[in-house]
């Protein structure tokens, strides 16, 4: 049986295509479009899930798009109203988008794949996250905690996950909303909603959360794990444009200027910045506001999902956790939930937000719908595209591209390592690209974590991004407690998906300190050699030569765009940016040839 599900028209579309309940290919619409975030129909990834699957669109027993266009649209609708006249813009803007294809999503596909209306079904969007995480989970039974921004008008949920069934059992509806709370703070903050949660996480660590308190004052936290905001600072539910109001910069103080430096005393400033400015003092304080304000809405998160998790083990009685939903990609929230919650396990999938609906929609379809039985566990990412050695090659010799081809592994690896310890940095693409937006040893960029000046060097060369973003360490499985307090966890999950945060060892501190953030932990990914031969055996062998068996890894894009997928691609970031050493499979390409 093929089932293939869809997500898309809010961000980060994608498509996940099941055989008899094994995922054979997923991927999100951005690594073919390269549009970053790409929300529009995935047209390029499900073709892409065909292709991989072997089959034309009208051998599909079912597709399973991930939500229900006509409740969102009552949202829409009924929030408009409530707030009408000061929604009239984002009404107007609705009826545009949502009238002309948005809402009429059944024969959008009919269109488009040819499929007759009855292989189309709907799935709910907090049940497409919930599915999404349990049905390819390890547990047979699980409490479930979705958490995002909004669906059709729930933004959190708990449930329970017993074989195939799916059940939400609670939920907080719309506009009270972690993930817009979140994003609320993003866009003060200077970020782009949707794009830079992630940076206030990790701007969070140069602060000291002394804002916790006026936090506060914009949402409450009951002790049943349910949470409310106070509208009256937020614009969100009435504005297309704008996500708090005056009375929120009234609490905050004036929002920092987008693209603007950041940079404390604590950070220092960059040399890639220029010039340090003559009043490089008055604006370190100014960044520390900034910087605090990011640690206090962070705690509070925190907090929030905390409260969730700990209901949700009261709810369900169960000993497993499965999370979904962007703010599951809150990977210090997630380490809090395994150090500070009695829950056995923790699952998330790699693509815990949008694009995740796409898997969570098939396999809703596939076992809840149909009862078919759960015979899958996702425990790698590795579900994207792939370019073989002939189409590599092919690539390099049409382009005039110099290169050393390696006949063997081994020969690979040690020319790797030997960069690698001489201060090289490289470009990694192997096998297929990773499901998510994480980059997990087929898409990367790495380094040596032993560095100190390495995180500059590798910003300066190639990411040309801010300086409190962490670089994560990716470390060999069996050694992830000598370098990490992971307690309790084994290191499986999440940690092989780069989803939890945890602290570096003081004695470690500074063996890796191009990996260990200023609050002293990582974002670690834990890399077992079932998993990811080739990749285990770089970081083993690196470990053999200098004893630290950990390699710096960040995604392999320029900043501004999505993760390369083809050779081509790859081969562009090399040349436009300072990578030393492109690795195509068994490839390499020097900028340095002597």
């Amino acid at each position: 049986m093929l089932i293939l599900g869809v997500s898309c028209y809010f961000h980060d579309a994608a498509a996940a295509l099941l055989r008899d309940g094994q995922l054979v290919a997923a991927a999100e619409e951005e690594r073919f479009s390269r549009k970053k975030h790409d929300y529009g129909f995935p047209e390029n990834a499900i073709n892409f899930c065909l292709r991989t699957a072997g089959i034309k669109a009208e051998e599909l027993d079912y597709l399973v798009f991930f939500e229900k266009p006509f409740l969102k649209f009552e949202r829409l609708l009924l929030t408009s109203m409530q707030t009408f006249p000061r929604s009239l813009r984002v009404f107007r803007e609705a009826m545009l988008t949502w009238l002309g294809d948005k809402i009429w999503i059944r024969h959008l596909i009919q269109n488009k794949l040819g499929l007759p209306g009855d292989k189309i079904l709907f799935s709910e969007h907090h049940l497409s996250h919930a599915a999404s995480s349990f049905l390819c989970s390890p547990f047979d039974e699980a409490a479930i905690l979705t958490i995002d921004g909004v669906g059709e008008w729930t933004t959190a949920s708990i449930g329970i996950g017993k074989g195939t069934e799916v059940r939400l059992l609670k939920e907080i509806r719309f506009p009270h909303s972690l993930g817009l709370l979140y994003s609320a703070f993003t866009a003060f903050l200077g970020f782009e909603v949707n794009e830079g949660e992630y940076k206030v996480m990790g701007m969070a660590p140069f602060g000291k959360p002394t804002y916790v308190d006026q936090v506060r004052k914009l949402i409450r936290l009951y002790s049943d794990g349910s949470f409310e905001l106070d509208m009256d600072y937020f614009s969100f539910h009435h504005s297309s444009e704008q996500t708090y109001n005056r009375k929120f910069v009234d609490l905050f103080g004036m929002p920092r200027a987008p693209e603007s430096h950041f940079f404390t005393a604590g950070s220092g400033y960059p040399s890639y910045f220029g010039e340090k400015p003559s009043n490089y003092s008055a604006l370190c304080q100014q960044n520390q506001h900034y910087a605090d304000i990011a640690a206090s809405i962070q705690v509070v998160i925190e907090e929030a999902v905390l409260n969730l998790a700990r209901q949700a083990r009261i709810v369900t009685g169960c000993r497993n956790l499965c999370m979904a939903g962007g703010v599951a990609l809150n990977s210090v929230a997630n380490g809090r939930v395994l150090r500070e919650t009695d829950f056995e396990g923790l699952y998330i999938q790699p693509a815990a937000g949008d694009a995740g609906g796409a898997l969570g929609a098939a396999l809703f379809g596939y076992h809840t719908v149909l009862g078919q039985p759960r015979s899958f566990v996702m425990d790698h990412a590795y579900w994207g595209e792939e370019h073989g050695a002939a189409a590599t090659e092919t690539f390099l010799k049409s382009n005039a591209i110099a290169y050393e081809h390696c006949v063997n592994q081994e020969e690979l690896v040690a020319r790797c390592v030997d960069a690698l310890a001489q201060g090289k940095v490289l470009g990694w693409m192997q096998g297929r690209f990773e499901w998510g937006p994480r980059a997990l040893g087929n898409r990367s960029i790495i380094a040596d974590p032993r560095r100190a000046d390495m995180k500059e060097i590798v910003n300066v060369k190639i990411k040309f991004r801010e300086p409190f973003r962490p670089f994560a360490p990716s470390i060999l499985v069996e050694r992830a407690a000598d370098y990490f307090e992971i307690g309790g966890c084994d290191g499986k999950y999440p940690s092989s998906f780069m989803l939890n945060v945890a602290a570096v060892r003081n004695d470690k501190r500074e063996v890796i300190p191009a990996t260990t953030h200023v609050d002293g932990t990582g974002r670690l990914q834990t890399v077992a050699r079932a998993v990811n031969p080739r990749y285990y055996s770089l970081i083993e062998s690196f470990g053999e030569l200098t004893g630290v068996p950990v390699l710096l890894n960040t995604s392999f894009n320029l900043r501004g765009e999505p993760i390369v997928n083809t050779p081509g691609e790859a081969f562009s970031t090399f040349a436009r940016s300072g990578i030393d050493v492109l690795v195509l499979g068994d490839y390499l390409v020097r900028k340095d040839r002597s």
